[in-house]
């Protein structure tokens, strides 16, 4: 049986902190993840953990490598090691999916701060709403913004996703770099790009700088090393330090990505539909109307053509909505300020924010928008409402769009081609308006699909979803699957009733951001994005690692709509996000810039262009940029700089994969033996099913009910009752089992009913001797623990630390002791004596090593600004020369003149230059020296060391 001894040392076990560079560093973090884990995510993991010196590093794997997960890795080991100052920046528009991700995957708890709930903090006392018991997520937009609360709060770790937003922080001008660069500068960060280096090398240099101010010299040092000289070579060692980047050619052994497949379903929209669009169409490329106010056109008018796109119905409601403003306005009971949350639902306004955000993140400085003065012209107003009048008197004539009709077809054809993939029969239609959605419902509900249907959106709050909500409560009330959160718990209905009954799900935009739909093999964009980052999110939930079957994607056409089919061309040609292995690379993608900023100069051209000659032509110009931008003129530099030429980077994925799967078993069978143990008395155990149902109440976080081990071998349930190291049961057991008491006793170790032979034990069998178990902690450049065994036989043989530890995988019978004795005690303390200090001494061996990467690194930042200043003083030197080879030749005396005076400048600024590098090498090497003097008093370590058990040992 499992014993308090054997408890005690898992359980230690299971939470040491290790400084090591292996799998032993990601123990908790792995085990705690409820995701496959890939061995490059290991890897990539590990390789932010490099050195406790460093501020910081780059994960710049290909697309679809999942690097979230390497960042989630990340973060849990932050968190089970109980650093929970933790941060992460990234897109507006990819929050929501960050927080869902570390629910889902980590268990790690997230708040999205924004202005709203930002200033209901400070309402509520706390002076600083940045400091937070969970990981804190905000868009660059916020955190430029909020940069002296960041700034004020001492962070373990910031993780910024989408990092090559930020490659021009160095630049002055760039406010929201500047902002987010110095609000970290001194805190340890984690860097996440696809797209590390687009056009220039002076963006390894920009992303250098977030991190570190001393990777590199000055912009000029890096100037005059790399992008003049080209020093490739010399660049790739030191990127290396820093950069971590897998191909997907090195993962396609154990990562099986199936292929996607694009269908196009063309109509012709009928002469009422294309009647309302060239009126509406007219309507918004007028300049000057109460109905789009200044202030707001931009948006109101993508709104405005994007549901014109979309439904009749969507557009129907919104025009009801314009008019009713435009009566306000006249009869003086409103501004000409047009409130989208009255003329969208809340899905779209929800895209509208983000894209308000986007909007600003991608500016240096805000546009100003001069308030508006509304002197009403009645008559023109009048016209305007006659116009409107017009509009929904053709719009409530046609009722049914074409455009829906062309969607029966599509499903027919999808759903041919799911049956001859052999996928399931369900399809992902997604659409930009929550009033096409449910128009959508309605049409195939009469079109034989009723009862056949879900949909899913931002507030999920029709009748059916709220009965199917109800349903699912009552179907997992006592399995611990219900979170507590009702948005949460009512999107896993949702999506489990798409699972298991409905064919069709009709989405909104919610639906393309943090849901995960592998099951689901056909995808139709009723509605296409003009935004290529959306459209690859859209697709991105059922064409992802896990996906066992080819995705469909079908899109629509109006053949009638020039410009609708330009831009699908331009999407699906030059972007490429419709077809291939993973779709569009993030290399394209990041060519984009910003997704929104695309979507304006689409805009643009809807707006000014009204012939099909000005359509094409204005396309062509886009297209052409387009490709300027996705043409990779550095691709030699890239691939030399960032693909990795290492031979046994397969073989070395290969082992850790193997390595990572052994480890987690060995850490499931501790945790499971550790909870056995301290709940002996409180549960009721299933040792085939690994799960266990909890009888007593313990306190108010722990529910009583069923709870299942979280597994990476089978499908982990869902829920708050998924257990593992994280959960708050699992830390309730970990701390009695640490705490449990374990006086001196003998323990009989059982290796002949042992199911499987462990060779080093046998050895031992009919022996008996003293074991002791200590455990080290030093702290230096960081805190580690070592759990320490020293062992003997009575026969004078010593036990290695392996030895030790395979005892305590056999089964044990505990016989009471009162005492060891004193001969014993003595020559176990002096043992354990014997391996602290070699223990001491190769932590202090790896510090060194540590410290003199450092000072190596600070040394080369130190030369890179000498060199550059030495530089500057040759190229005086040389045009120096060059002028004095020209007075020789001057052929008059106004000639000689003009060349003198121009040497005499150059002979100041040689003799001011000269000074100068003096000047630089004294500073600069009087910094260097201080920050390593700075580093020698962290070098300096204290190392505790505490006695857990000392026991008798026999082996039978």
């Amino acid at each position: 049986m499992n014993t308090a001894y054997h408890t005690k040392y898992f359980a230690n076990k299971l939470i040491n902190r290790s400084a090591s560079n292996d799998i032993d560093k990601l123990s908790m973090s792995l085990f705690n993840a409820s995701v496959d884990i890939n061995p490059h995510q290991v890897d990539a993991a590990l390789f932010a953990f490099k050195s406790p010196l460093s501020k910081g590093v780059i994960l710049a794997d290909e697309v679809g490598l999942g690097k979230t997960i390497e960042a989630g890795l990340v973060l849990c080991q932050y968190w089970a090691e109980r650093k929970r100052r933790l941060m992460v920046i990234c897109p507006s528009s990819l929050r929501k999916q960050w927080s869902l991700e570390l629910q889902e995957k980590f268990n790690l708890p997230s708040i999205i701060l924004e202005t709203k709930n930002y200033n209901e903090e400070l309402r509520k006392g706390n002076g600083n709403p940045f400091n937070q018991s969970c990981v804190v997520i905000t868009s660059f937009n916020f955190a430029n913004r909020r940069k002296n609360d960041i700034k004020a709060v001492n962070w373990d770790l910031a993780v910024i996703d989408e990092a090559h937003k930020l490659r021009n922080a160095y630049r002055k001008s760039n406010r929201i770099g500047q902002g987010i660069k110095w609000a970290v500068e001194d805190k340890k960060k984690l860097l996440l790009t696809a797209t590390p280096l687009q056009n220039s090398l002076l963006e390894l240099y920009g992303l250098s700088t977030i991190i570190d101010d001393r990777i590199f010299g000055d912009l000029r040092a890096f100037r005059t090393n790399y992008v003049n000289d080209g020093n490739i070579e010399e660049l790739k060692e030191r990127l290396n330090g820093f950069v971590k980047r897998t191909l997907r050619k090195d993962v396609l052994e154990y990562i099986n990505y199936t292929e996607r497949h694009a269908l196009t379903q063309p109509f012709t929209s009928s002469d009422k539909e294309q009647e309302l669009y060239k009126a509406i169409s007219d309507f918004l490329q007028t300049e000057g109307t109460y109905a789009i106010p200044k202030s707001q056109r931009v948006l109101t008018t993508l709104i405005l053509r994007k549901l014109l796109a979309s439904s009749t119905s969507a557009v129907l409601q919104t025009l009801h909505t314009i008019k009713k403003r435009l009566v306000d306005i006249k009869e003086g009971l409103t501004t000409g300020n047009l409130l989208f949350e009255e003329m969208v639902d809340e899905d779209e306004l929800e895209i509208i924010q983000q894209t308000e955000d986007e909007l600003e993140e991608d500016r240096d400085d805000h546009e100003v928008v001069e308030n508006e003065e509304y002197k009403v012209n009645i008559e023109k107003i009048n016209q305007e409402i006659l116009e409107i009048d017009s509009f929904i008197r053709m719009a409530s004539e046609i009722q049914v769009d074409t455009k829906s009709e062309a969607l029966l077809k599509a499903l027919t054809i999808g759903f041919n081609r799911m049956r001859d993939l052999g996928a399931n029969k369900k399809a992902l239609i997604f659409t930009e308006s929550k009033r096409t959605q449910e128009y959508l419902k309605e049409f195939l509900e009469s079109n034989g699909y009723r009862g056949k249907i879900v949909l899913f959106n931002g507030t999920n709050s029709d009748k059916e979803s709220t009965e199917i909500y109800k349903q699912w409560v009552e179907k997992n009330q006592d399995n611990g699957r219900i979170s507590g959160s009702k948005i949460a718990d009512k999107r896993n209905a949702l999506i489990e009733y798409f699972r298991d009954e409905a064919e069709i799900m009709i989405a909104t935009e919610s639906a393309s951001e943090g849901v995960n739909l592998q099951f689901c093999s056909l995808l139709i964009n009723y509605d296409l994005p003009w935004n290529p980052q959306r459209i690859e999110q859209r697709i991105g939930r059922c064409h992802r690692y896990g996906q066992k079957h080819d995705v469909v994607v079908i899109n629509f056409i109006n053949q009638r709509n020039q410009a609708d089919i330009r831009v699908y061309e331009l999407l699906n040609e030059k972007f490429r996000l419709f077809e291939g292995v993973l779709g569009s690379s993030d290399e394209v993608l990041g060519s984009v810039e910003s997704g929104v900023d695309f979507e304006r100069r689409i805009l643009n051209i809807y707006q000014t262009c009204r012939s099909p000659e000005e359509i094409e032509d204005a396309f062509q110009q886009l297209q052409q940029e387009m490709e300027d931008k996705i043409k990779q003129k550095m691709d030699k530099t890239r691939e030399k700089l960032l693909e990795n030429f290492d031979l046994d980077v397969h073989d070395r994925l290969k082992f850790n994969l193997q390595h990572t799967k052994d480890h987690l078993n060995k850490y499931e069978n501790m945790f499971w033996n550790v909870t056995r143990f301290i709940l002996n008395n409180d549960a009721q155990f299933d040792n085939d099913h690994l799960s266990f149902r909890l009888n007593s109440k313990i306190n108010d976080q722990i529910a009583v009910g069923k709870y299942e081990m979280i597994s990476k071998e089978r499908k982990n349930t869902e829920g708050a009752n998924l257990y593992r190291l994280s959960h708050p049961l699992g830390e309730y057991v970990i701390d009695r089992a640490i705490s449990i008491s374990t006086p001196p006793a003998k323990l009989k170790f059982d290796i002949t009913n042992h199911p499987v032979k462990i060779s080093l034990v046998e050895s031992l069998k009919g022996k008996s001797g003293y074991i002791i178990l200590s455990k080290l902690t030093i702290e230096s450049f960081e805190k580690s623990e070592y759990l320490l065994f020293s062992g003997y036989t009575l026969d004078g043989e010593m036990l290695d630390q392996e030895q030790c530890e395979k005892l305590f995988q056999c089964k044990a019978n505990t016989i009471p002791l009162n005492n060891i004795e004193e001969i014993h005690k003595k020559k176990l303390l002096k043992e354990v004596g014997r391996y602290t200090e070699a223990t001491v001494s190769m932590v202090m061996e790896n510090n060194n090593r540590y410290f003199r990467e450092e000072q190596d690194r600070l040394q080369k930042w130190a030369d890179d600004l000498i060199l550059a200043s030495e530089q500057e003083l040759n190229d005086i030197k040389r045009n120096i020369r060059e002028l004095t080879r020209k007075a020789r030749l001057a052929t008059n005396t106004e000639e000689q003149h003009q060349i003198q005076v121009q040497i005499s400048e150059l002979e100041k600024k040689k003799r001011t230059m000269r000074k100068k590098i003096f000047q630089v090498e004294d500073e600069v090497l009087e910094k260097r020296d201080e920050l390593i003097q700075e580093l020698e008093s962290r070098l300096h370590q204290n190392t505790d060391k505490e006695d857990l058990f000392m026991v008798q040992w026999e082996v039978v």
